[in-house]
């Protein structure tokens, strides 16, 4: 009965009375109160607007969905589904490019049904474009397993545009198919009449091959330049469903421009070449001509200095006015006096492949050689280059403080050049990055005292 009693006291002495109790638990509702008011009015995280429906737990498991205002659940779902678009469609293309090598080129190959050089008339560069495919839709599908992983089931973290704009080099790829596709349907309706064997092989094929779906091979054919003209519909779905606060959003605008200004470049080259069809016309404006303009400039310059694709990097491009001073004194007399011409310059750059792999740019190697391209403007519809190529580690590049609108270009033992640009900020940032490559490449530093060394860290001359 002792222990009972004290035990009672204790209970009852244990720190929170009746009283305070009361008043706890007017708290704890009255919290709970302004919890349920601020979840009713709490912001959306997509856009900060904050007419979100009252929800408990119950009603919504999905914390992060809960989040969201109405209008941007239904953005964020049509964005997973035109990501997810993409990336289907994409498998889709990769497995036709697959039908026409191991359904159509490998069994002509293997049955000797035409000789080698007739395959690569009929299917161009087909192998390059299954290549680019394979790698493309790896890095996609790993993004998207990724996303899902971390528990991302609407993918918000999938950026499309930055994998888009890292594979851009399959862009120049389409084109040479895209160029070849009419002479190779040409080809092969007329070695279809000619070649009986290959007449029976393409109707067997097309009838009792199932994995064929009853298409013809030229129906195969046609895939690489629809999958081309596709791109522009499926990013712009994506960047209508992407609010501009997405770290994706300005990727996703470049890479739609990148890829609608090739396949107007595209166009523009079937039109030099005599052909009567063309892709899909995009609208132009002054961004994308100019767009068009670096294209065929960038070509112009890649098949002068003869380097691979995967290879370069163009770090500057652009106008530049170009004058070759008679002697030395120009400096004094004051660049009034000398004759510039409008000139394209391109400043390229040849990187080391880090692996044998063309498409992992993601960590570029060392800078093995760079140039400077200099090219007329279009005579007669055409590019055409005022000299070879000035090469970067033969040059040294100064500048002095009486002219600071120009800087000057000397290759060592041969020519000097002085340039500049309409803006002097811009003359300014072409002469640093040419110095630069000029400097980190340089044969002059390996002389001992050698003069040029000497000119460009004198202060007094050109820095």
């Amino acid at each position: 009965a002792t222990w009972t009693k004290s035990a009672d006291v204790e209970r009852a002495d244990s720190g929170i009375g009746q009283m305070p109790a009361r008043r706890w638990k007017n708290r704890a509702s009255e919290t709970l109160s302004s919890l349920q008011a601020w979840e009713a009015h709490r912001p959306c995280t997509d856009c900060g607007e904050r007419d979100l429906p009252v929800e408990t737990d119950l009603q919504n498991c999905n914390q992060r969905r809960a989040d969201l205002c109405e209008k941007c659940r239904k953005r964020r779902t049509e964005r997973k589904e035109s990501v997810l678009e993409f990336v289907n469609t994409e498998a889709s293309y990769g497995e036709d490019l697959r039908i026409i090598k191991e359904e159509f080129y490998l069994p002509m190959q293997a049955a000797g049904l035409l000789s080698q050089e007739q395959l690569l008339g009929i299917f161009s560069n087909i192998q390059e474009l299954i290549d680019l495919n394979e790698n493309f839709l790896e890095i996609l599908q790993e993004e998207i397993d990724q996303a899902f992983d971390q528990g991302d089931d609407d993918l918000m973290t999938v950026c499309i545009g930055e994998v888009f704009l890292e594979f851009v080099n399959m862009l120049p790829a389409f084109q040479t198919y895209c160029l070849q596709q009419s002479s190779s349907v040409n080809m092969l309706n007329t070695l279809e009449k000619e070649k009986e064997l290959l007449r029976i092989f393409l109707d067997v094929s097309q009838n009792d091959n199932t994995a064929l779906r009853r298409m013809n091979l030229r129906s195969f054919l046609i895939a690489p330049l629809q999958r081309v003209t596709k791109y522009p519909l499926l990013l712009s779905r994506i960047i209508k469903a992407t609010t501009e606060y997405h770290p994706d959003h300005s990727s996703l605008r470049e890479a739609k421009s990148r890829i609608e200004s090739h396949l107007e470049h595209i166009n523009m080259k079937t039109k030099q070449e005599g052909n009567t069809w063309t892709l899909r016309s995009f609208r132009q404006d002054s961004k994308k001509k100019r767009e068009v303009i670096n294209i065929e400039m960038r070509e112009t310059a890649l098949k002068t200095v003869g380097w691979l694709r995967e290879e370069t990097r163009f770090v500057m491009e652009g106008p530049l006015q170009l004058a070759q001073p008679p002697d030395g004194q120009w400096v004094k007399k004051g660049s009034k006096t000398l004759k510039f011409q409008n000139m394209q310059v391109l400043l390229l750059v040849n990187m080391k492949r880090v692996s044998e792999s063309s498409l992992e740019s993601a960590e570029p190697g060392p800078v093995k050689d760079a140039v400077l391209v200099l090219i007329r403007d279009k005579n007669n519809g055409k590019f055409h280059l005022l000299r070879e190529p000035l090469r970067l580690s033969n040059c040294i590049v100064s500048t002095d403080p009486d002219c600071d609108d120009t800087f000057e270009l000397i290759e060592i033992r041969r020519e000097a050049f002085v340039f500049r640009d309409s803006d002097r900020a811009r003359t300014h940032h072409w002469f640093r990055q040419i110095r630069r490559y000029s400097r980190e490449l340089g044969s002059w530093k390996k002389r001992r005292n050698a003069l040029p060394n000497i000119m460009i860290s004198t202060p007094q001359t050109r820095p």
